[in-house]
């Protein structure tokens, strides 16, 4: 199999090393992720339990499920994807990000597949999975459609993709650059990159030209009075994901 020309940005990598160390802290410069982490996870386990037909009152309902978690960082996904029974890889070009990742799932009694590696070399090596989370990723790749080329080469037939961005309008600038960067010191100046956001209809094309079909879209929605996250039908202005199959 022929391998695919790496799509890591240097800077955006090293501006993820140099917090490496505040992954799991719920009040330190990933705070924006644990807020948001429990919709995520409320939409990705509803997505593999329907496509998989699984139930999620069951105790390992993932078991048998491989499992990739690109750009995971500390793991604040792979983890509770290990703790359904899925086999879960979790991969980083940011190497700085692992031993953290590595150290905490040690602790929480997890088993978990950490690898510095891209997902264009993952690919080349012929690896396959049932499941790709690619969450807050293919804003920060210099090239989204090579690298969602190699998401969809790294799905079994019948495979599930979800990736989740940022939309590109003067809304998501006021929020996710000016607000979480500036205003609320969430995170880092320069963290984002506007004109690298992805609007949905990008998306969905950049996802069909990569041999991927798109079955579903949803937003994550900020609500600054209660200060909480919620998934939205319609509302994809800032934050949304999608769920595609590899057929």
């Amino acid at each position: 199999m022929q391998g695919h020309q790496s799509t890591v940005d240097e800077s955006e990598i090293a501006k993820f090393e140099a917090m490496a160390a505040e992954w799991w802290d719920p009040n330190g410069k990933f705070k924006p992720l644990h807020q948001m982490n429990p919709c995520r996870l409320d939409y990705i386990t509803r997505q593999i339990a329907a496509e998989f037909d699984r139930n999620l009152g069951d105790d390992l309902p993932f078991k048998g499920l491989r499992l990739l978690d690109i750009g995971c960082g500390g793991g604040l996904l792979s983890e509770p994807m290990a703790r359904l029974g899925a086999d879960v890889i979790g991969a980083d070009a940011a190497g700085g990000n692992l031993p953290v990742a590595r150290i905490h799932a040690e602790q929480s009694g997890l088993k978990i597949d950490y690898r510095h590696t891209t997902a264009e070399d993952m690919a080349a090596a012929g690896e396959q999975f049932d499941v790709v989370l690619n969450m807050e990723v293919v804003e920060h790749v210099a090239d989204p459609l090579s690298y969602l080329k190699a998401c969809h080469d790294l799905l079994t037939t019948g495979g599930l993709h979800l990736c989740s961005t940022i939309n590109r309008n003067p809304k998501s600038y006021a929020m996710a650059i000016f607000g979480a960067e500036v205003v609320m010191r969430w995170l880092p100046r320069g963290t984002h990159e506007w004109d690298k956001f992805i609007t949905p209809d990008e998306l969905t094309v950049l996802l069909q030209s990569a041999g991927l079909e798109p079955v579903d879209k949803k937003g994550f929605v900020f609500n600054p009075i209660l200060w909480s996250w919620s998934i939205s039908d319609r509302d994809l202005s800032v934050n949304y994901v999608t769920a595609s199959l590899r057929n």
